[in-house]
C-alpha cells in the first residue's frame, strides 16, 4: 500500500502494542478503540491468524479542526495503526494522514493532515528510538 507509514519492530508482540499505544500518548493522541482481530476472527468464524491490532487513535486538536472544515472527514476517524506480527518481526503501520487532503480535494485540510502526519511520524520515530539513558549526575 502506498499510503501508509510502516515500522518493524523486534520484540514481543503484547509489548509491541503497548510502546504504540505509549509513543501515539507523548504525540498527543488518545486511544479510542483497540480491535484484536486475532481474537475477533477466531471467534467470529473460527479463523485463525496472526496476531493483529487495529488501535483506533484520535488527537482530539486536529480532529476538531477537521471536523469544522468537513463534517464528512469523521469516516476517516480515527486515525487507524495497525501492529501485526510478520514473522519473527512486528509491523506497525499507519495510513498516512495526507490521504485526508487528497480524499477532501480541500486545501484547507492540507496543513491539518500535514500535521497529523508529522505527529504520527513521531509516534513512528519514538518505537525505534533507543530508550535514554539515566541521568547519574
Amino acid at each position: 500500500m502506498i499510503f501508509e507509514e510502516v515500522v518493524a519492530l523486534s520484540k514481543p508482540f503484547d509489548e509491541a502494542v503497548e510502546a504504540v499505544k505509549h509513543a501515539l500518548a507523548a504525540e498527543g493522541f488518545g486511544t479510542l478503540t483497540e480491535i484484536n482481530m486475532q481474537q475477533t476472527l477466531k471467534a467470529k468464524i473460527d479463523k485463525d491468524i496472526a496476531p493483529y491490532v487495529i488501535i483506533g487513535a484520535c488527537n482530539p486538536t486536529l480532529a476538531s479542526r477537521a471536523l469544522e472544515l468537513e463534517p464528512q472527514i469523521g469516516v476517516l476517524l480515527p486515525c487507524n495503526v495497525v501492529v501485526r506480527q510478520d514473522g519473527d518481526r512486528v509491523l506497525v503501520e499507519a495510513l498516512d494522514p495526507n490521504l485526508m487532503a487528497t480524499i477532501t480535494e480541500n486545501e484547507a485540510m492540507v496543513p491539518i493532515a500535514a500535521q497529523a502526519r508529522e505527529l504520527i511520524n513521531n509516534a513512528l520515530a519514538r518505537l525505534t528510538e533507543p530508550p535514554a539513558l539515566p541521568d547519574h549526575t
